[in-house]
């Protein structure tokens, strides 16, 4: 009977096996089509995504801190203003801007300073200044910043591609306003449409094919301009983007050569303007004599009876009397054929502190374009801030003594808005701003305030010219000569009236307030 009993037990051994094989079998399968998925739906929308995000449900609502609470975020005033367009002349001490204008003239200068605001806005404003906001959960990818084509050039536009789950068909468009889209590939027929117009659609049932075919979009520019923005639309399904091209001529180098032993006669030119005090110019050529004699002078006279200055490397330009001060700041900048410029008066005095090397070399190693220096001790900083107003009433500036911080790199120098007469800068840089030459009499600060924002100023106080004396001359002669010049130095109330004026047309304010 034990042969039978054997017998009947192989069956149920193989019968085990044969479950067990299925039930494994079985598992192998779930995790497989887990696997499938998981990687085929799961992962992909995870990773990928282009489902929308659900909005909360919630209302919430939070209350805004008070703006005087909120100082820490201004630099300058006590309340935060936060960018809007309402900015108040309600610190300091507010120059009268329109009060020298006939009232009854007002209209009128109103309608033409908004007409005249009106153009300087389109010729400088960017489209760039518009924000674009990156939607949410977005499946595109696009360049960001740095797409930037020259006028009536082409690019291939960079990362442009789309990240889907799979559809029965894929389109993409494109959109621009100043260029056309071509491509760079040979795509099959039917995939592209608008090639050649500023409306490009990619159409096709492979997610692949739409990628590679978007790696080789070509942007033209068809509009010269040398400095604009063309914004490109970018759309998939619902999902839009929005990024720029910068259509930009760059600008020419000019270059100055230093010669093979980097002189500093080769980098510098020093200019001046004279009128009446030849005296005190003589003294101030020879201060500088002792220390650079090589060194160009360029002079910008404009007294009743020129008197002629002699020397080497010296350059005397005679004006019509009384031009005035700015005027033959302008005729003296316009002479210079040397990478800087110093700017010093008639009535300063070279000394062994008088070291120009040490402004070149914060020049030649910051991106400072104007670094002031000390006038016996005076830095005369004055940094400005300028906030936004309405387009009606115009925009407000406010000066205030000192500097905004410390320059890197050079423990001596602060970054600041105004300096003293005596400073280095660069020559393209100052004749790009220029001096306005109805500021006939005392000016100077205008100059940086038609250069804010065009200008990076510093100054430093190891670098120490010095003034000579203000003590009135015993030589009867000279004495006349200095009362003379008094005269025309001081400033009628017209000039005054003239300053205010232009404050409020040309810089379009509506009050200019000293702190």
């Amino acid at each position: 009977m034990m042969p039978l009993r054997k017998i009947q037990e192989i069956p149920s051994m193989h019968q085990f096996f044969r479950i067990s094989s299925l039930i494994m079998s079985v598992l192998v399968l779930i995790l497989f089509l887990t696997m499938l998925i998981y990687t085929k739906f799961i992962m992909p929308s995870s990773l990928l995504p282009v489902m929308k995000i659900k909005k909360h449900s919630g209302n919430w609502h939070l209350n805004l801190t008070p703006p005087e609470k909120l100082s820490f975020l201004s630099p300058y005033r006590e309340i935060w203003i936060n960018e809007k367009n309402n900015c108040s002349c309600n610190i300091g001490a507010p120059l009268p801007l329109t009060k020298t204008y006939d009232q009854k003239d007002m209209l009128a200068i109103e309608k033409r300073r908004k007409i005249q605001f009106e153009q300087h806005r389109k010729r400088n404003e960017s489209p760039l200044k518009n924000i674009i906001i990156a939607q949410p959960n977005s499946p595109l990818s696009y360049p960001i910043h740095g797409a930037e084509v020259m006028p009536l050039q082409s690019i291939v536009i960079p990362g442009l591609s789309v990240f889907a789950i799979e559809r029965e068909e894929y389109t993409v468009k494109l959109t621009v306003t100043q260029g056309v889209f071509n491509t760079i590939a040979e795509v099959p027929q039917g995939v592209l449409k608008g090639l050649g117009d500023k409306e490009l659609t990619i159409t096709s049932p492979h997610l692949e094919l739409i990628n590679a075919v978007l790696k080789y979009i070509t942007y033209t520019s068809k509009k010269y301009h040398i400095d604009t923005v063309d914004i490109v639309s970018f759309q998939f399904e619902e999902h839009v983007a929005e990024f720029p091209i910068i259509i930009r001529q760059p600008p020419m180098p000019r270059l100055f050569d230093p010669g093979p032993d980097n002189d500093i006669s080769s980098l510098v030119t020093i200019t001046t303007k004279t009128f009446l005090r030849y005296h005190k110019l003589r003294i101030l050529i020879d201060s500088i004599r002792r220390f650079y004699p090589n060194m160009m002078i360029i002079i910008a006279d404009d007294s009743e009876v020129p008197e002629k200055i002699e020397g080497p490397h010296i350059e005397q330009y005679i004006m019509p009397f009384a031009k005035g001060w700015f005027a033959g700041r302008n005729l003296a900048a316009s002479q210079v054929t040397t990478k800087y410029l110093l700017w010093v008066d008639e009535d300063f005095l070279f000394t062994k502190d008088t070291k120009v090397e040490k402004l070149v070399e914060v020049l030649e190693n910051t991106n400072l374009d104007v670094v002031g220096a000390s006038v016996n001790g005076n830095q005369f900083q004055f940094k400005l801030w300028y906030e936004k107003g309405n387009d009606d009433d115009g925009d407000c500036l406010f000066s205030k003594p000192g500097s905004f911080h410390a320059l890197d790199g050079f423990p001596n120098c602060h970054l600041t808005s105004v300096v003293v007469n005596f400073f280095l800068a660069k020559t393209s840089k100052i004749l790009s701003v220029g001096f306005d030459p109805r500021l006939a009499r005392v000016a100077h600060p205008e100059f940086f305030i038609d250069g804010l924002g065009r200008l990076l100023v510093g100054s430093c106080n190891d670098v120490i010219v010095s003034h000579q004396t203000t003590m009135s001359p015993s030589n009867n002669t000279l004495k006349a000569i200095e009362e003379k010049y008094a005269k025309y130095r001081r400033r009628a109330q017209w000039e005054t009236d003239l300053k205010h004026r232009l404050h409020y047309f040309k810089n379009h304010l509506k009050c200019y307030s000293k702190i």
